[in-house]
């Protein structure tokens, strides 16, 4: 298992950690969904669900394909930017209101470096689906 498929599998598994104690966290004080409600359906759906698809993704698909990862620094940067971005949303939200200026940049730097990263994926999986050039050749060829 390739080492970026391992550390998005695990980073999944803590971001759902995360989002599961925020959600018992209101759930024992109701006073506290305002603040935490952003942060826990971050924590769960891009920290947890879409780190649980990267991982499996990148392992899954080049199997698949037939081929090696296109660009495997890539996928090493991916989650880092992935978990920095959402590390830097689950802190932000609720920093919006203790703290407007510091959330106002967590926030939108937070979906930045995620956004970069699923970039990342998005190509490397475009290059992985695209018939591979002996086949294009072929298909030229014949037609």
């Amino acid at each position: 298992m390739d080492v970026s498929v391992r550390w998005f599998l695990r980073s999944a598994v803590l971001w759902l950690v995360l989002g599961l104690t925020l959600g018992v966290w209101m759930g024992l004080d109701p006073a506290r969904i305002p603040l935490l409600r952003t942060s826990h359906l971050h924590a769960l759906l891009p920290g947890f669900v879409l780190s649980m698809i990267f991982g499996v993704g990148y392992h899954v698909i080049p199997r698949f394909a037939g081929r090696s990862l296109p660009w495997p620094p890539g996928a090493r940067a991916h989650v880092v930017l992935a978990n920095a971005g959402v590390a830097l949303l689950v802190t932000g939200f609720p920093l919006r209101s203790a703290s407007p200026p510091v959330g106002g940049l967590f926030v939108p730097l937070g979906g930045l470096l995620f956004v970069a990263g699923a970039l990342v994926f998005a190509h490397a999986m475009w290059v992985l689906t695209s018939p591979p050039e002996w086949q294009r050749r072929r298909s030229a060829a014949e037609g």
